[in-house]
């Protein structure tokens, strides 16, 4: 095992984890650098997911320092507890069903050690079901496109961000110094959780640094808190994928009150100042609006295909085929699929 330049901490939070937490306190054991310490925050677990934890500290290889909240905090609130909590320099995040590679902490770290004026790195992760086993895809193939990487690259991350976080707890770490401008972490804001806001914040003041691999092994399973619906993804049933875009169309109005909400943050809180009046609120909002438009035409498409004629073509002379689906493929499947 080897030590690197900063003192790190991982956050982990938990809440009924019992049936995966120990291969996850077993990855952290098994990295090629150790942490300096581990800060776990359980928001009243009703299983033996503390039980199982007071069996790993004594014998880990490194600190451990349980809290068991009085109440229940909800997972943002509790992150924030965690994250406070940290001594470390860098602040690397856990979610408690997860698996992460064996070069995670070392990888991440030297990312920080090439340029002090990197704020946060994340990576990519492998999806996985519930046994651990590959489904084939990333999650950035899902979350964090081509195009969006291209423009981090290009220096408008924090615009990617603000359309659409991009950022998962799960595979991020910061420099403990931003906490003071990230905390207090708000709630209620449609389609944002601590990720987001952290992320946000932190690339309004610095710069981020994203690793285009895998990291971390990102469980699907029934009882997580957020996924991202992989199995729905595959199905090429017609009512199930119609149901899919109504779920879209619902995201996509919580974006749009999300963007609305943020517009009034960047007025009032002083982390954006630098962003303000860079930042066009209206045409954000109306990109998420023209893709619910979308998403709405594609969901009431006739079952007969002649009747889906003009519909379609309507649709691609929007121009909206190309901006939120796959073109002509997609137009030519809604035009030609046996529904």
């Amino acid at each position: 095992m080897t030590n690197g330049k900063y003192k790190i901490s991982i956050a982990l939070c938990t809440y009924n984890g019992a049936e995966f937490i120990v291969q996850q306190l077993e990855s952290f054991i098994a990295q090629t650098r150790l942490p300096d310490e581990l800060v776990i925050c359980d928001d009243r677990s009703s299983d033996a997911t503390v039980e199982i934890i007071r069996d790993y500290i004594s014998n880990a290889p490194f600190p451990i320092r349980l809290e068991v909240n009085q109440k229940n905090l909800g997972s943002t609130k509790n992150f924030e507890k965690a994250i406070s909590s940290c001594v470390g320099e860098l602040i690397y995040l856990s979610d408690q069903d997860d698996v992460w590679l064996p070069d995670k902490i070392a990888r991440i770290e030297a990312e920080f050690e090439k340029n002090p004026q990197v704020g946060m790195v994340f990576s990519d992760s492998e999806i996985v079901d519930e046994n651990l086993k590959s489904l084939g895809r990333t999650l950035w193939s899902f979350t964090f496109s081509d195009e969006k990487r291209e423009a981090a690259r290009a220096g408008k991350f924090f615009d990617v961000l603000l359309s659409q976080n991009v950022v998962t707890g799960a595979t991020m770490a910061f420099r403990a110094e931003f906490r003071k401008t990230f905390t207090p972490i708000p709630e209620g804001i449609p389609n944002l959780i601590h990720d987001g806001w952290i992320s946000l914040v932190i690339a309004g003041a610095a710069e981020v640094v994203f690793i285009d691999e895998p990291l971390i092994k990102y469980r699907q399973h029934a009882a997580q808190q957020l996924g991202i619906g992989y199995e729905a993804t595959l199905s090429q049933d017609f009512d199930e994928r119609r149901n899919r875009y109504g779920a879209s169309i619902a995201f996509a109005e919580n974006e749009v009150a999300r963007l609305k909400q943020m517009e009034e943050i960047f007025a009032a809180h002083p982390q954006f100042a630098n962003k303000r009046g860079t930042i066009k609120f209206a045409d954000l909002i109306e990109e998420k609006q023209a893709k619910i438009a979308h998403y709405e035409a594609r969901r009431r498409l006739p079952l007969t295909r002649f009747n889906r004629l003009l519909p379609v073509f309507k649709e691609v002379s929007s121009g909206r085929y190309g901006r939120f689906s796959k073109g002509l493929l997609s137009a030519a499947k809604d035009l030609l699929e046996k529904w």
